[in-house]
């Protein structure tokens, strides 16, 4: 029979009592000691990882703080405020320009349309001044004005959509567009395009009002009536569409007008505030800077004004057939209610009659509106922006 030493089996199924204790003790301290390092660890990486995210979200490109709904609430806000504010800087700048050069506007749409009272000013010295001379000794300052009121309603949301939309669209195609003429073309265009498709029937309206010249005594017919003549003419079977007669055209004539009048803008600021900067920028003493979001360097009065009067002359002789055409379209309703009139007859009429000339009969008498009304219209814009401090 073998013999089995105890000791033995003792030590194989078990240490001793000194040397379990021990083994138990370093175990748990170990287990302990583990744990809590890879707690600590992970905790701090962890914070890390937050800290970082959130430094990432502060600094990428939406700007929107991290973890925060009342932050993203806030600047969701401040986008809505901005859009906001430059709808109203917009409107502002697009009435006070038109309402300068309002009858200067009203002497140019009776040249445009051939109105027969006026047409023996057409072409002759200072025709603009003897038509604007003879407009007020009939009717007096109301009939240099007449169609402003429709004007100016039509002029307060096409300006601040064109000049909302032009900043929004500029900062879309800036991501995908790295030409930065090429994208203030595109923005200048769209912007356009949108602004005249909202604002059209009124302008419908206020060319109708300023063709039509009523005798001596006569009350001058009122936006109502003027519609309602609009919508009751026969040429189309939904009276709604006679207030786009012409609207098509409007819009070939849009793309290179706004176009090429914000490209022009864009560049001739950015020379000015690069090449010549020593006369046309403001002084940084009157500018403020330090205290304001906005950091464009704001232009002298003089340089901003002739930004804008080139920009304008600029886009009115790219797009200024185009308008011609338009214009006669819109009062073919006056003499012949029933007619649908067509771009392209009115085309050859003025081809027949008067060979590429015709297409730019009073463009002499657009440049004076023209030129002052953009001087204007920029040169408010981009002041009401720095008193708003709009970026």
């Amino acid at each position: 029979m073998p013999i089995v030493d105890k000791s033995v089996g003792a030590g194989l199924d078990a240490p001793p009592a000194h040397a379990q204790t021990g083994y138990g003790t370093a175990a748990q301290t170990g287990y302990d000691t583990a744990a809590q390092t890879g707690y600590d660890t992970a905790a701090r990486q962890n914070s890390t990882a937050l800290a970082f995210a959130g430094d990432e979200v502060v600094n990428g490109d939406l700007g929107l703080p991290a973890n925060s709904i009342a932050d993203t609430t806030k600047t969701f806000t401040e986008k809505l405020q901005y859009l906001a504010k430059t709808l109203v800087v917009g409107g502002v700048a697009g009435c006070t320009a038109k309402t300068v050069v309002a009858p200067l506007d009203r002497v140019k749409i009776l040249f445009q349309t051939h109105n027969a009272k006026f047409t023996k000013y057409t072409g002759t010295h200072f025709g603009l001044f003897k038509a604007g001379a003879a407009i007020y000794r009939e009717h007096g300052v109301r009939g240099l004005f007449q169609g402003h009121s429709m004007q100016l309603a039509r002029i307060f949301p096409y300006a601040a959509i064109k000049f909302m939309t032009y900043e929004q669209l500029k900062m879309i195609l800036g991501r995908h567009v790295h030409d930065q003429h090429v994208r203030n073309f595109l923005a200048g265009s769209l912007c356009g395009v949108i602004s005249v498709s909202v604002s059209y029937p009124l302008d419908m309206i206020r060319v109708r009002m300023a063709y039509i010249t009523p005798t001596a005594g006569v009350r001058a017919e009122r936006v109502r009536e003027v519609a309602k003549m609009i919508y009751q003419e026969k040429a189309h079977q939904f009276g709604i569409f006679n207030f786009f007669r012409g609207f098509p055209v409007s819009l070939m004539g849009i793309v290179p007008y706004g176009g090429v009048s914000f490209l022009t803008h864009e560049y001739l600021t950015a020379l000015a505030r690069s090449r010549f900067a020593s006369i046309a920028v403001l002084p940084a003493s009157t500018r403020q800077e330090g205290s304001r979001r906005r950091k464009v360097h704001e232009l002298k009065a003089w340089a901003e004004l002739t930004a804008g009067g080139i920009s304008g002359a600029v886009a009115q002789t790219a797009s200024y057939p185009f308008e011609l055409v338009r214009r006669r379209m819109q009062i073919v309703g006056a003499h012949s209610p029933s007619t649908r009139s067509s771009a392209i007859q009115i085309v050859r009429d003025v081809w027949g009659s008067a060979g590429l000339r015709g297409f730019f009969v009073g463009l002499t008498i657009g440049y004076v509106k023209v030129v002052p009304m953009f001087a204007i219209s920029f040169y408010t814009y981009e002041k009401l922006k720095a008193v708003f401090d709009l970026e």
